[in-house]
This record gives structure tokens, C-alpha cells and sequence, in this order.
């Protein structure tokens, strides 16, 4: 197939699944195999890290002005009774930085589990039967912290650690290890995404920011942060030096993963505040059992 429809049809699947809690990762390796991509290919591997680039600018512009008002605001918060401590800006840092640090720990076992289909398709199963178990839960339950304003640094951390498992484990998915652990702590649904699509910025950046500078620089060879399960398997991309042709097919992807991107994140915060995330956990897991069959052929 057209490595420009290839792009097309990846940034699709990119900007549709990189803030739903159904895992991107999985959902990109799957594409990739039946494309018949070929994974060893260290331009694919840099090319499934880097797209996301195109999805978080999405999330940016959407979240512009509430991102401004949090640096306007800071360190004493809207409401006036926030610290240095606890202001939504420090607590998205802190989260960054917990899920950092053990992350980096597990780098070799995430690289294993990066493409195995029966890992991501076991996550899938397993993340969707939470998701729904805690959902359910917290429906019936009387959340105390409403807003992101009202975190505290505890919940930060515990969210940090959380996210450890969508690092560790690929298919898991960030955005329900963000969610559920937040849902866990007393968060609402509305603050639960919120904050998932806060502290996704500085790591989803960090991680498609390295991975495009050692594109750019193929003498790098220091290994990259597991800031998102993706960006944990390359520490095997051989250093490259990008074509024409390759900066090309990576661009379509990014600006075809932002403008999915820019329509699913208004739809989704507008289907959780009025439905929850039951149907994605359900999503979550059909897809697994279907690759649990169908694994051995991908």
C-alpha cells in the first residue's frame, strides 16, 4: 500500500484512540499488522512514537485557555486557597515525574511486552473489566474532588503510580489508568478526564519531542524515556537519518492525528459527563477477547 495512505489510515486510528481509554499502542500495533508493516523498521518505530506529537497539539489548542488560566492563577489557584503545593500545575508535574522514575526502571520488560499482541490483548481484557468495575462504583458513590482545583498532592502521586501500569503494560492505555485511578481516589468523571488530558501533555511531549530529536540526530545514542508505552520500545531504534520522502509520510500523520484528534476530544468530554465510560469498557473488552482468538495471525 501508499506509504501516504498508510499515514492517512495510521494517523486515523492515532487521533481517534490516543485520549479514549482504549489504548492507542494497541490499537496502532494492530494496524501495523494488518498493513503487514514491517515492525523491525526502525523509521515504523520512530513513526508510531512521533505521530502522537500531532494529537496532543489537538489537546493544547482545545485546552488553551484553561491551561492559561491555571499559570495565570498560580500559585494561589482560582479560589484563592491553593499553594505552591497543590496547584494543578504542580500536581500535573508530580504525576509526570511519579510515572517517570519507575517507568525508566522497567524499560527492558517494556520493551518485551511493547509488541506482543497477547500482552496488549490480556491489558485490553483485564483494563475494561476495571474500568467498568470501577466506573460503576463511583457512579453510586458521592466523589468529593469535583474540580482539578481541589486535588491534592496525594491523589497526584497515587494518578503518577497508576500510569506506571499503561507504561509497563501496552494496552492498558494511559487514559484508563488516569481515570480509574482517579475515580479510585474520589475524583468525578468530568475531573478524572480533565486531569488525564493534563498531565498527558508534559508526558506524551517528552516522550515524541526525544524520539524526533534522535531522528534528527543519528549519532544520539542515549536511551529514551519510558514516558508512554509506546516510547518504551525505542531503545531498540537504530539511529536513522530521514528522507524527503520520510518527513512527508510522518507529517501526514501528525496533521491527519490532530484533526481526528481536535473532534473526538469535544465528543468524548461530552459523552462521559452524560453516559461514563461504560461503553468503552465494554469496547475494551470485546477487542481483547477477539485477540485472544486471533492473536496467532497477527
Amino acid at each position: 500500500m501508499n506509504d501516504y495512505l498508510v499515514s492517512v489510515l495510521l494517523g486515523i486510528v492515532e487521533g481517534l484512540t490516543e485520549f479514549l481509554p482504549v489504548s492507542s499502542t494497541a490499537h496502532l500495533r494492530i494496524t501495523e499488522a494488518l498493513l503487514h508493516i514491517n515492525l523491525s523498521d526502525p523509521y515504523w518505530k520512530m513513526y508510531t512514537i512521533v505521530i502522537q506529537l500531532g494529537a496532543i497539539l489537538a489537546l493544547m489548542l482545545l485546552f488553551s485557555g484553561r491551561i492559561l488560566n491555571f499559570f495565570r492563577s498560580f500559585p494561589e489557584g482560582e479560589a484563592g486557597d491553593r499553594t505552591i503545593w497543590n496547584h494543578p500545575i504542580t500536581l500535573t508535574l508530580v504525576a509526570f515525574v511519579v510515572t517517570s522514575i519507575p517507568s525508566l526502571l522497567f524499560i527492558k520488560i517494556i520493551g518485551k511486552h511493547l509488541e506482543s499482541i497477547r500482552v496488549m490483548a490480556l491489558s485490553l481484557l483485564i483494563g475494561g473489566v476495571v474500568m467498568w468495575a470501577i466506573d460503576s462504583w463511583s457512579s453510586r458513590s458521592d466523589p468529593e474532588t469535583r474540580d482539578v482545583e481541589q486535588m491534592s498532592l496525594g491523589q497526584a502521586i497515587w494518578i503518577g503510580l497508576c500510569q506506571v501500569l499503561s507504561a509497563v503494560f501496552p494496552g492498558t492505555s494511559r487514559s484508563m489508568s488516569t481515570i480509574s485511578g482517579a475515580q479510585i481516589v474520589g475524583m468525578t468523571r468530568p475531573a478524572a478526564l480533565e486531569f488525564s488530558f493534563l498531565v498527558s501533555i508534559p508526558i506524551m511531549i517528552a516522550a515524541t519531542g526525544y524520539d524526533l530529536l534522535k531522528t534528527m540526530h543519528p549519532h544520539h545514542h542515549a536511551s529514551t524515556p519510558a514516558l508512554s508505552p509506546a516510547a518504551t520500545g525505542s531503545e531498540s531504534i537504530a539511529p536513522l537519518v530521514m528522507t524527503t520522502h520520510g518527513w512527508i509520510v510522518l507529517a501526514i500523520g501528525m496533521v491527519v492525528s490532530f484533526i481526528v484528534a481536535f473532534g473526538v476530544v469535544e465528543w468524548f468530554l461530552q459523552w462521559v459527563r452524560k453516559h461514563g465510560f461504560t461503553l468503552f469498557a465494554v469496547y475494551r473488552i470485546l477487542l481483547g477477547i477477539a485477540l485472544l482468538a486471533l492473536g496467532s495471525r497477527l
